[in-house]
């Protein structure tokens, strides 16, 4: 992928991934525990000025097959 402005990882740690979109939105890919279940979880959200606009819950045993079936589907469609 060539276009530098779509996409611009800028940061990574531990349990925490953000990605530029611009326009000021990151993705945000995050590892939780439940307060409430004690269980983990992955949470996916789209955040702007600190706030989540739109978040998904995900667990942790799907993160690696939505992450293929994204490339995937970027492969099969040019992007």
């Amino acid at each position: 992928m060539e276009n530098d402005d779509a996409i611009d990882e800028i940061d990574e740690g531990e349990g925490f991934k953000e990605i530029k979109m611009g326009g000021g939105w990151y993705l945000t890919i995050a590892l939780a525990t439940s307060e409430k279940y004690d269980k983990e979880y992955v949470e996916i959200a789209k955040e702007r000025s600190g706030q989540k606009k739109g978040r998904f819950n995900l667990n942790p045993r799907y993160v690696r097959e939505l992450g293929e079936a994204l490339i995937k589907f970027a492969d099969d469609n040019d992007l």
